[in-house]
């Protein structure tokens, strides 16, 4: 063993065989030296290389962590599956539950703010009026966080539709939606991507030169109005987005 990136290509062999499964932890820095013999510094080096790489993250109460890159499919049909109100699923519970995947959407926070100049032109409302917000983390049973969303309703719709509360909303909010009289009718995505924030890789877990993707949807209902705001991160390699059967004008 020469120096820290034949030691990274070691431990990298070892995760993706299989040796260190998805959740455990890797043998401290103090093992490591003696296992390879190698200095404090060649080790952290190599740790470092595998973090970057997201195949790994560090904590320094929980030690090295292997991380999950399982990817997960999300269909552009997930929404239009849960368009029923009285459903047990969600558009995330929805995808995750098709690909064998125990999802579940965790709910983080629920208030009442001021409309912000930017999601209150998306949402043609004028800065100032009253918004909720809803914050939740997208995730893979048991704590595997997939997905932070930020999403904001008029404050008056989400009051009909029960969306207010920190209460679960069973089957999702667009079934919320739909037993309230707005039915989502079109969304509009714009997906890219960015480095992420300080607060992102910390509570999607990966190193600060993982990417991640971002979503911005608007959904209208059928009269056209603006319902709601969504913004979605996730690392860049954990989410495929899978735009099947588009219309592409008319058939001849």
């Amino acid at each position: 063993m020469q120096g820290y990136r034949e030691l990274a290509a070691e431990l990298r062999r070892r995760i993706d065989s299989g040796e260190f499964e998805v959740g455990s932890t890797l043998p401290r820095i103090l093992d490591l030296m003696t296992e390879y013999g190698l200095a404090k510094q060649t080790v952290r080096d190599a740790v470092g290389v595998l973090a970057d790489e997201g195949l790994v993250v560090t904590s320094k109460r929980a030690g090295t962590i292997v991380r999950n890159r399982t990817p997960v499919t999300i269909p552009l049909n997930r929404y239009t599956q849960v368009l029923a109100p009285g459903g047990t699923r969600g558009p995330w519970e929805t995808a995750t539950a098709s690909q064998g995947l125990d999802g579940h959407m965790r709910l983080i926070k629920v208030e009442r703010v001021p409309a912000e100049a930017d999601v209150a032109e998306l949402l043609e409302l004028r800065p100032g009026d009253g918004l909720v917000y809803r914050l939740r983390h997208a995730i893979i049973r048991p704590d595997d966080i997939v997905q932070v969303q930020h999403a904001w309703y008029p404050q008056d719709l989400a009051e009909a539709a029960g969306i207010a509360t920190a209460d679960k909303v069973v089957g999702g909010i667009y079934g919320a939606l739909v037993a309230a009289g707005h039915t989502p009718v079109t969304a509009s995505e714009t997906v890219s991507a960015r480095p992420p924030t300080e607060q992102e890789a910390a509570d999607l877990r990966i190193g600060g030169r993982i990417s991640v993707v971002t979503v911005e949807r608007v959904t209208r209902d059928q009269a056209g109005r603006p319902i709601e705001v969504l913004r979605a991160v996730a690392p860049a390699d954990r989410l495929k987005f899978v735009y099947d059967d588009l219309p592409l004008g008319q058939a001849r």
